[in-house]
């Protein structure tokens, strides 16, 4: 197995040194293109550090708890997890995953994940709704994923919503649609009011006037699809802007028994960019896509920093993903969200 010693001798430099940069302490201390030098030959050698010896020196496990309360969406899970994980894994840290159903069981799931030493904890609740954070959670280093609380005591990364309205919005207005509805969604999520802010300063920039009427919050059942088919009727609307890639499926739906063509006669866009959802529409849905991977990613970031004390650097995030804020951004850190363009927008073939 490959040492420091080993990549010292083949960089040329002291051991101290390696064990600076390999340890992320290096900036201030020693010079970039030395440092960039080391991790090249470092992930040539395929040098690993040792976790037991780093947990000794340090008096840190390594390990970053994730708890998710009530978490039933698979995409959400799934991709949020593998940003953290990835993230985790090039800082040198690993995770240990539970998700609890908001229940007593809760506190028995976070102490058995403090018997394994966290060096802090992840907490994710993504209902769009104000929050209570864990007891057992406050004390630790800790950093919240789409999840707000009332006091903004701890770091928070969530999509900005107002610009997943906003954005949809003008795009639908750039297709050419003077009468643009929302189909928002009938529960009082912060994600709902927020898009709908979004939505409403669109029109205003383009001196489109607000009408409620545009405006139907629906749950997803057949009153849904019967709210949405009088909509149609009633006010003859050209654009949608869905409040996810589920509402979408009831445009659809009231488009083909009028006779009408999406991406030619009216325009869609939904949000989530959910493959298993958009990829069954004919035409395929023009979707915003929910940056989960990114704020996987970005928690931890953070929650390392905090952990260890120090700065990542100017750009701690691979060159790969989408723009995201500063680590020391100001609560909550917002990531900003991508269309993705399909053929549901009219002009786009």
């Amino acid at each position: 197995m490959m040492t420091m010693k080993d990549v010292a001798e083949k960089a040329g430099v002291s051991i101290s040194t390696v064990s600076l940069v390999l340890n992320n302490r290096d900036a201030g201390r020693v010079k970039t293109q030395i440092a960039a030098r080391v991790r090249e030959i470092a992930d040539e050698l395929g040098y690993k550090p040792n976790p037991m010896a780093r947990s000794l020196r340090t008096s840190k496990t390594g390990i970053l708890g994730f708890v998710a309360d009530e978490i039933y969406d698979i995409p959400y899970t799934a991709q949020t997890l593998q940003g953290a994980q990835d993230a985790a894994s090039h800082y040198g840290y690993i995770i240990l995953f539970v998700d609890t159903d908001g229940s007593a069981s809760q506190t028995d799931q976070i102490s058995v994940l403090q018997r394994y030493g966290m060096d802090g904890f992840l907490y994710s609740k993504p209902s769009s709704q104000v929050t209570e954070v864990p007891e057992d959670l406050v004390h630790s280093p800790l950093v919240l994923i789409s999840t707000n609380t009332v006091d903004n005591r701890f770091p928070i990364v969530e999509p900005d919503e107002f610009a997943i309205g906003y954005d949809a919005t003008k795009k639908l207005i750039g297709s050419g649609a003077k009468k643009i509805a929302y189909i928002g969604n009938a529960a009082p999520t912060i994600a709902q009011a927020t898009r709908l802010e979004g939505y409403r300063k669109a029109l205003k920039e383009a001196k489109m006037p607000f009408d409620k009427n545009l405006v139907v919050n629906v749950s997803k059942n057949d009153d849904a699809l019967g709210k949405v088919s009088s909509l149609f009727d009633a006010v003859h609307p050209d654009g949608f802007f869905c409040y996810d890639d589920a509402r979408a499926w009831y445009i659809y739906e009231c488009a083909a028994r009028r006779g009408l063509n999406v991406g030619k006669d009216l325009s869609v866009i939904g949000v989530g960019n959910d493959s298993n959802i958009a990829d069954t529409f004919t035409p395929k849905l023009t979707s915003v896509a929910m940056p989960y991977y990114e704020m996987g990613y970005w928690a931890v970031c953070k929650l390392v920093s905090l952990i260890e004390k120090r700065s990542l650097g100017d750009d701690p995030f691979p060159k790969n993903l989408i723009d995201l804020p500063p680590i020391n951004s100001a609560i909550p850190a917002c990531i900003h969200c991508q269309i993705i363009d399909n053929q549901s927008v009219v002009g786009k073939e």
